[in-house]
Parts: C-alpha cells; sequence; structure tokens
C-alpha cells in the first residue's frame, strides 16, 4: 500500500491541499472476479474515480488508472483538492509508475510523483532495477534537516515505489478476495522516506460503487513504521505509527491476481480521512500468449 497511501496520509499530516497523486481511475466490469485467473485473460485494466473526504467533508477527487499485462504494467493518477478546501489553499498532483511483470510480480522500473500548490511544486523521481532504488531525486532540492534520518543504501534495497505499494497481489490460483490478500506487507521508498506497510485481516464486506464494480471486498488493518528519511520528533509521523485503527478495503482488478484500495479509512484528530471510490470499473484482456494460439 504506497504513493497511493502515502500521498493520501501526507494530506492529512502535512497539508490537506497536497491530496492527488499516488496509487489513483471505460472498460466494463467483468464478473467473476473471484475465480483463478484464467491463462488466456492474464491482463487487466482498472480506470476509477476517487473522493477523499475529512470528517463527512469531501476535499478531493482523483483518478487512478492501471493496465497489467503479460511482462509490464503502467499506471498513472492524477488528483486535487476541491471545495472550499480548493479555496483556501488549492493543490493537484500527478503520478506514474512503469516496470515489467515478471513470473506474475511487480518489478519497477520508474516512478515520477508532482505536487503543486500554491506556494510550491515539487516533483520526486525514481530509477529502480532489481528491486533496488539506482537514482532518486527532489526538484527543487529541499533544504537539508539535520534532525531527519538519514536513508542508507541498505534502505534502498528491497523496497517498491509508492504506487507499486498501493496493489497487493495474492499469490496461488484460488480466489483472490480472501484473507490471505491481508497476509501482505510492504517496504517503500517514495523518494524521501523510507517505510514499511503491514496488513492484517479484519473482516469481509461488500461494496458497490456508483459506476462499476458491486461484490465482495477483503478489510485490512494498516500499520505504518517509519524507518528512515523521517524527523523523529514530528508529531504526525508518531501519531501514525501508533494508529490500530487504519482501515484499506481491497477489490479485485478483473483477469488478474491483484486487488487495490477500493476505500481507505485513517482517524485523525479532526476526525475520519476517508478515501473511497466513486467509479471502479475493470476488465480483463486478452494475453498476448493466448492471441497468438487463436
Amino acid at each position: 500500500m504506497a504513493s497511493f497511501l502515502n500521498r493520501f496520509h501526507q494530506m492529512f499530516r502535512e497539508n490537506a491541499s497536497r491530496f492527488a497523486t499516488s496509487g489513483l481511475l471505460s472498460a466494463g466490469f467483468l464478473a467473476g472476479f473471484g475465480a483463478a485467473a484464467d491463462p488466456a485473460f492474464a491482463q487487466g485494466r482498472l480506470q476509477a474515480r476517487y473522493e477523499a473526504s475529512l470528517a463527512g467533508v469531501v476535499v478531493g477527487k482523483g483518478d487512478w488508472a492501471i493496465d497489467i499485462s503479460d511482462d509490464q504494467y503502467t499506471a498513472s493518477a492524477t488528483g486535487g483538492s476541491t471545495g472550499l478546501l480548493r479555496m483556501v489553499s488549492g493543490g493537484k498532483g500527478a503520478g506514474t509508475a512503469q516496470g515489467r511483470m515478471v513470473n506474475g510480480q511487480f518489478a519497477p522500473a520508474t516512478y515520477v510523483s508532482t505536487i503543486t500548490t500554491e506556494k510550491k511544486s515539487e516533483t520526486i523521481k525514481l530509477l529502480m532495477a532489481g528491486g533496488s532504488v539506482k537514482e532518486f531525486g527532489i526538484e527543487p532540492q529541499p533544504p537539508v534537516m539535520p534532525e531527519r534520518l538519514p536513508v542508507t543504501d541498505v534502505h534502498l534495497r528491497n523496497v517498491i515505489d509508492p504506487m507499486v505499494g498501493s496493489m497487493v497481489r495474492v499469490p496461488g490460483a484460488g480466489e483472490t478476495v480472501t484473507r490471505d490478500a491481508c497476509r501482505s506487507s510492504a517496504s517503500v521508498f517514495d523518494g524521501r522516506m523510507r517505510y514499511d506497510l503491514k496488513l492484517d485481516f479484519k473482516r469481509m464486506d461488500q461494496v458497490k460503487a456508483e459506476k462499476g464494480y458491486n461484490g465482495p471486498v477483503v478489510v485490512c488493518a494498516i500499520y505504518f513504521k517509519p524507518i528512515s528519511g523521517f524527523v523523529p520528533d514530528r508529531a504526525s509521523i508518531k501519531y501514525l505509527e501508533a494508529q490500530r485503527n487504519m482501515e484499506v478495503w481491497l477489490a479485485p482488478i478483473a483477469g488478474t491476481r491483484v486487488l487495490v484500495p477500493f476505500k481507505l479509512m485513517v482517524p485523525t484528530p479532526f476526525g475520519t480521512a476517508a478515501l473511497e471510490a466513486t467509479q471502479f470499473m475493470s476488465v480483463a484482456v486478452p494475453s498476448k500468449a493466448a492471441s497468438k494460439t487463436q
């Protein structure tokens, strides 16, 4: 769970107007989402639209598009503040990620995230290979903060980018929307901070988007653990790390064994922060290998 979760967290721990990038999506909804992925449909696409709210008031909207094929994937997100929040401190963002699929696993290659507010614009870029960050940078370069825990070379190994961190791949060949999806953890580097996200099963539930998906989801608890690149005394970091009531509701991308957030809930001192899909449309696509044999 990641840029998607990370940027959503940032909206409340730094500046609500920074809602936008991350893991955020016309195809048609394909029934049979819970069955084992048919080899002839080893690919899938998702287009989803989300609303972010605080204490029941909508403060942002965003779109997330994901395209997963036999050997590669792409994902892009856009979003921005809305309503009264936009009048007070407008902000918008965009993010992209791409890489290869290797034995059904994500192998990140590039990640770019740009967040723009009335005061500044910031772009983060990651170049990855073999599960490690090879290059990264923030433009413009932020001021040095001596109190920030340094990110070492060790922290840049065996990690994924925030966008991929928002996607949960369920191993095996059975149903995907099960408690097994919550047996997951992610080591994430977002260009500034290295952190871990761990999921634990809470319950099964049902959702119905205004357009698209209507079916079961698996609800997981989220636990956040900062590793490096953060200021230890910062109250917002301590608050997130101490939380035991954060939840993510995972729904499937048709034709794949990948689940992504349909809904996210994070308690804050100002009320519950929520991110929920209003549209969630996915479709299975015939694989390249299957197409050649037909």
